[in-house]
């Protein structure tokens, strides 16, 4: 396993779900609530130690939107975030250089990534877009008839409501609470996650992505152990049916983007071995890099970012604890009581 070197970019599709669960990460002991993604603060400036004075220029969300929506409409009317931030950020015309601007400190995804993931709350809000609990986005009617300036003017009107409504709650809730909520809900359970396995040493990051496979239902997982082992990490078993095939894994524990030639580099490594290999890194993606991974005539590499790297600890509970919460949305049906009248 590769980390990434001193002094490289630091960084830091929350599809938008209104989750209610409860998440804490079991890795270092600490404990936080989720909330939805719209009530944290509004998307700072700050991109984490990058140097900002020679970084790129980012289209800020309120760009981005447009081009989100149009790119779900070519996709079909529908889209999973990764296949919308590729379409979205072709047609803003984001270049390699500014999607590996970083956003925070812990690398999980890019400063555009960032930006779309707050373009499609928004269209979310003002109703264009909706989204399944799985994860995948889906034009509504009105988004299909909305212009441009409509949409523009709708999110004017949305986020000025938004903005009453939210200074509201806080209100309400430090009332209640004794304003704890902002500090409680600091940061996000997945920056929290990212930034403890960041903290692993080498070995300890490929023995636990040895687990997450092993958890995956892959058998005969191996590490490696052995830096010169031309980019290979570990292998492992995958069997789908009546057939098993092997697979080849590397680990990257980055806190900036993963580049096109370290896909090639991992590809060349898998020469002679196998035609299977799976990329996990605690970074991103850049749009290069994944249509690298999935280059016509080579073989294909599936590659886990940071993002879904979390998805997984979540899912199987490797260091982290879900606690699940009913929510109640309660209203009077006025017409009940008119056979009472």
């Amino acid at each position: 396993m590769v980390d990434h070197p001193a002094g490289s970019l630091h960084r830091g599709d929350h599809s938008g779900d209104h989750s209610v669960a409860v998440v804490s990460v079991g890795l270092n002991r600490a404990r936080l609530s989720t909330r939805r993604f719209e009530d944290l603060p509004r998307p700072p400036g700050a991109i984490g130690h990058y140097d900002r004075v020679n970084a790129p220029k980012i289209p800020q969300y309120h760009e981005l939107m447009w081009p989100a929506l149009q790119a779900t409409k070519e996709l079909g009317g529908s889209a999973t975030v990764g296949e919308m931030n590729e379409r979205a950020m072709t047609a803003a015309g984001v270049t390699e250089e500014q999607q590996a601007v970083p956003h925070g400190e812990e690398g999980r995804m890019s400063e555009v990534e960032y930006r779309l993931h707050w373009a499609r709350t928004h269209l979310k809000g003002i109703g264009a877009l909706e989204n399944s609990a799985r994860g995948v986005w889906a034009v509504t009617d009105r988004g299909r008839s909305m212009s441009e300036p409509e949409m523009r003017a709708a999110t004017k009107a949305w986020r000025d409501s938004f903005r009453e409504r939210r200074l509201a709650r806080r209100a309400s809730h430090a009332a209640a609470e004794g304003g704890d909520e902002d500090a409680e809900a600091e940061g996000g359970w997945k920056d929290q996650l990212i930034a403890r396995l960041l903290q692993l040493p080498p070995d300890g990051f490929e023995r636990l992505a040895q687990r997450i496979l092993r958890e995956a239902g892959f058998v005969n997982v191996t590490v490696t152990g052995k830096s010169g082992d031309g980019g290979i990490d570990g292998a492992g078993t995958y069997r789908l049916s009546l057939v098993s095939f092997p697979v080849y894994f590397q680990c990257k524990r980055y806190k900036g983007s993963v580049t096109p030639g370290v896909v090639r580099d991992f590809r060349g490594a898998m020469a002679g071995r196998g035609e299977k290999g799976l990329l996990i890194t605690t970074g991103s993606f850049t749009r290069d890099a994944q249509a690298e991974a999935t280059r016509d005539g080579a073989p294909p590499v599936e590659l886990i970012d940071g993002d879904r790297l979390c998805d997984l600890l979540k899912e199987f509970r490797l260091g982290v604890d879900v606690r699940e919460r009913i929510a109640e949305d309660v209203t009077v049906n006025p017409g009940f009581f008119d056979e009472y009248q």
